[in-house]
This record gives structure tokens, sequence and C-alpha cells, in this order.
């Protein structure tokens, strides 16, 4: 079986709520000697807030294709038997699960390692958008690690600006700051060359 045939992910409709026992099932194996589960639920307060709910929304075929390409970087990394993602869609009230990862493997580290990797890339890439009620109002929530990412992003979009334009600078030798044999680029007609 390929590894994504051993991969359930489901995106759930409104007032669906997450059925633990199901994915759980789902990853159960009897060469499995660990299964390793996250549930997010919605809390009661944030920054001394009441929180009612949370409201969550989905480009829904997007977010499929990041979760299982999230699930294809997890089983790159470590032996993994299978994973099951859940997420919600619409209101969340408080105490309820809004996304839920089971991962099994033969040993422990494999499947606890993978289930936070899986839940960081999920908050971190997937486009899934959370808004915070309040007793007092609403909210669009980016999260940390979301912020983090694009923060990562832009650094390294930053440093190749600064690389490319010590490279143009640099041209009559063709040595720049990213040392020898790199690439680039002169330019729409796509011609390249090999520094030096």
């Amino acid at each position: 079986m390929a590894d994504e045939d051993r991969d359930l992910i489901e995106i759930l409709e409104e007032h669906n709520p997450v059925d633990m026992a199901k994915y759980i099932n789902y990853v159960s194996a009897p060469q499995a000697g660990a299964i390793a589960t996250f549930s997010g639920t919605t809390r009661d307060t944030f920054e001394g807030k009441t929180v009612l709910e949370l409201r969550y929304e989905a480009y829904v075929p997007m977010a499929v294709r990041c979760i299982k390409s999230a699930c294809q970087s997890a089983r790159s990394s470590w032996n993994l038997m299978s994973i099951a993602v859940a997420h919600r869609l619409g209101p969340v009230p408080v105490g309820e699960t809004s996304v839920f990862i089971a991962v099994s493997s033969v040993h422990r580290d494999d499947a606890l390692d993978a289930c936070k990797f899986l839940i960081d890339e999920i908050k971190a890439s997937v486009p899934i958008w959370k808004k915070e009620v309040y007793t007092n109002g609403e909210v669009w929530k980016e999260n940390k690690e979301f912020l983090e990412r694009k923060s990562e992003l832009e650094k390294g979009a930053r440093d190749e600006y600064r690389c490319r334009k010590k490279l143009e600078s640099n041209k009559p030798n063709g040595h720049g700051c990213c040392g020898a044999k790199v690439k680039i680029d002169d330019g729409c007609d796509g011609d390249k060359r090999e520094a030096e």
C-alpha cells in the first residue's frame, strides 16, 4: 500500500464534531507500538478576554493538498505507519475539538515527533483561517507558527535580494556573496551563466 493510501485527511463541514475514536481506529494496527495524538480545543479565555467560540474558514482543496504535503514531509523524516488529520470548519464552541491528529508507528519517538511536526506545519502553512469570538467582539487571528514562517520567508527573500544585488555589482569577475558556481539569471531572456 502506498504511503498516501495510509493517510486520512478530512476537512469537516460546519457542525460536524471530530470523532476522535474514528481517527485513532484508522491508524491502529497490530504492528503499531505507538499512537500519538493531538487534539486542539477551544479554550475559554485569551489574554484576559472571555472566548465564546472559534470560527474556521478554509479553501478546502488547497487545505487538503497542503495537509497531504505535510504528511509526505513527515513520512520522509520519520518511520510512520498511518496518519489521520481532521479539521473542523465553522463555529467550534469552548471545550470542543477543532483539529485532531493521530499518527501510528512502530516506536513512540517517531509518532510523537511526527505528531508535533504535523500540528506545527498545519498551523504555519495550511489555508485555514480562525476568528476568535469574544463576549465583547471578535478578531481574525494569525497563528504564531504562520507569523514565524512568514518572517523566515521574508528574511530569505531579503537575503536573496541582497545576494543578487551583490552579484550584479560584481559581474566582471563573477564572484559574489554566495561563493563559486552559483547560477545567475541575467534577466528576462532566460540566459543563465555560472559564476566562478
